[in-house]
């Protein structure tokens, strides 16, 4: 194995890979051309898989851009593997510095994986991203992170049947295996739960909606205060997952960037504030399936595609939508309250998702061992249809 570096003579990176057998090349990737391969790299892998959505391209460049808040906290590299002269392979690496702050560990990440069903490949992508974290001193490597636990995360690894929701992922089935032929061991899984949005509500829900009906108001956000009950909601959800496996905070400049995009795609009425006697406790947000509404744009919003978008989110909607945010706060978990309030919230946002004439809604994700929260989706109907495992390794000499 090789690491080659971008050219400097105006060629592609394509021109500068060579492996023709056995381990590939690895080109690390800093160039507007080498990121260009980068971002296109999936549509080769997975071109012939009738599940994979191709993201937007715009949306991929900004994930790298270093206009991403999320570089405000932490660096990554990037690498490409090439094959006969094309590439057949990626990953990524970071170290996220609010993660070694508030867990006090040595551990990096790798994201971005998608590569040929070929142990060699894997082996070298994920053999150049442990050198990277192990000589900035990470002692323990984890993933996959597309790039933050707050983003999308995880190597599906059950639900290859149907294609993901908006900011899920999707792999081929030989994936997770690879990765665990190279030494890594699962150390979580993340659930996705699928329910009709026409769901029944069980005696629970109704019981416990009832009984707290006087302490528990809900809202739409704002408009007018649309910053103010961002932040509010920020607050919330980093109260509520403070103590989640792998918790990384939400800092402003991320919750602000993620505001824009949820102005661009969420009516005020699918983001829900529950507050208990009259202090803000909760919050729940109803997302449109974006990947029904551009699986067919191959990724681009040029020349027609945005109108395309426009009007199958605006006019025709899409018939499914997810809910990929919530919270409620850590002084009402595992109480009635607390319950009562995930309850109050999913009842508020069945009635938007039906008044929108949404059919299918999916909640992720969801932690394999938070038995509460599960408790509550497969008491309305929910089952989990999608699973998505994180690996983790020791590096070698730590």
């Amino acid at each position: 194995m090789r690491i080659q570096h971008p050219p400097l003579d105006g060629q592609t990176p394509y021109d500068k890979c060579h492996g023709v057998s056995g381990a590939p090349d690895i080109l690390a990737v800093d160039s507007r051309q080498g990121r260009r391969a980068f971002l296109g790299l999936p549509w080769s892998i997975y071109h012939t898989d009738p599940f994979w959505v191709p993201p937007l391209r715009f949306e991929q460049h900004m994930l790298l851009s270093p206009e991403n808040p999320y570089f405000e906290h932490a660096e990554a590299r990037f690498w490409l593997a090439c094959r006969r002269g094309r590439p057949v392979g990626r990953i990524s690496a970071q170290i996220d510095r609010l993660h070694l702050d508030h867990h006090g560990d040595r551990t990096g990440f790798f994201g971005l994986p998608a590569a040929e069903d070929n142990l060699e490949t894997f082996q070298a992508l994920l053999n150049t991203a442990e050198g990277w974290l192990q000589s900035r001193g990470m002692t323990h490597v984890r993933g996959p992170f597309n790039l933050s636990v707050n983003q999308e995360c995880g190597t599906l690894v059950a639900g290859f049947h149907a294609p993901p929701m908006a900011m899920m992922g999707h792999d081929s089935r030989y994936v997770g295996h690879r990765i665990e032929q190279c030494g890594y061991r699962a150390v979580k899984d993340l659930l996705a739960y699928i329910i009709g949005a026409d769901f029944r509500h069980s005696r629970a829900m109704e019981t416990m909606i009832h009984r707290t009906r006087k302490r528990i108001h809900t809202r739409m956000i704002r408009s007018a205060s649309f910053n103010e009950d961002l932040e509010i909601i920020r607050r919330i959800f980093n109260d509520a997952w403070s103590l989640n496996w792998g918790f990384v905070p939400f800092t402003p400049r991320e919750f602000e960037h993620l505001g824009k995009v949820l102005k661009l795609l969420v009516e005020a009425r699918s983001i829900r504030i529950a507050e208990v006697d009259g202090t803000p406790s909760g919050f729940m947000v109803l997302l449109p399936n974006l990947n029904e509404a551009i699986r067919d744009l191959d990724g681009r919003l040029l020349p027609f595609g945005w109108l395309k978008l426009l009007w199958r989110l605006r006019i025709r909607h899409p018939k499914t939508a997810r809910i990929p945010l919530m919270g409620v706060v850590r002084r009402y978990q595992g109480t009635l309250l607390g319950a009562a309030t995930a309850y109050r919230l999913i009842g508020e946002l069945q009635k938007t998702a039906l008044d929108q004439d949404i059919k299918t809604v999916e909640l992720s994700w969801i932690l394999d061992d938070n038995i509460g929260m599960r408790s509550i989706i497969e008491n309305i109907g929910g089952t989990p249809y999608k699973t998505y495992r994180i690996y983790e390794k020791k590096l070698q000499g730590m």
